[in-house]
């Protein structure tokens, strides 16, 4: 069975627990409360398999704290991630700003390929966010950009996590399908 460890990172209040929550179908929050260093969720996704491969996949989802004081613990976060999702909220300025050094920290600097790594700009219940006015500068625009909005449509962000969780998945096969050739010749 194939393991994948998926990071949800981004600025505080972002959307990144709620949306944890509701892409690995786990337990609803109705209130606030920051995420303190990193939860970790585990699941499996029956519309997820490995380049059309029986055998099924499971995923880590690691919902990381936005809060900088975490920024020690970082380093331990990323361990072994196959994948980065960095949440924003697009009607929040300065998270366009902030989003650079997640990108920086959790997918550069872990020489991270782009398709390792999706953004998804978040907006709460009852923004009324505008989905097609976000303009990002490089290296950003280069990213798959997905908008989120529960209330509205819930299920396009849940196809779109399913779509990249099987990117991952096919990263991680053949990675796998690599190291096991060089053992064998």
């Amino acid at each position: 069975m194939l393991k994948a460890k998926i990071l949800f990172v981004g600025p505080c209040e972002s959307g990144k627990t709620v949306l944890a929550n509701f892409l690995t179908e786990s337990s609803d929050i109705t209130e606030y409360n920051p995420t303190q260093g990193v939860r970790i969720l585990e699941f499996e996704n029956p519309h997820v398999t490995s380049n059309n491969k029986s055998s099924g996949c499971e995923f880590e989802l690691w919902d990381c704290g936005g809060d900088p004081k975490f920024e020690s613990c970082w380093p331990a976060l990323m361990k072994d991630a196959h994948g980065v999702v960095i949440v924003f909220n697009a009607d929040v300025p300065s998270h366009l700003r902030e989003i650079e050094m997640w990108y920086s920290c959790f997918v550069q600097q872990q020489f991270l390929q782009d398709t390792q790594c999706l953004l998804i700009a978040h907006h709460k219940p009852g923004s009324g966010g505008d989905a097609g006015s976000l303009s990002l500068s490089p290296p950003l625009n280069k990213l798959k950009l997905v908008h989120s909005n529960l209330e509205e449509d819930p299920e396009e962000i849940r196809m779109e996590f399913i779509k990249y969780l099987k990117s991952i998945i096919n990263s991680v096969s053949e990675s796998r399908d690599r190291e096991e050739m060089s053992i064998i010749t």
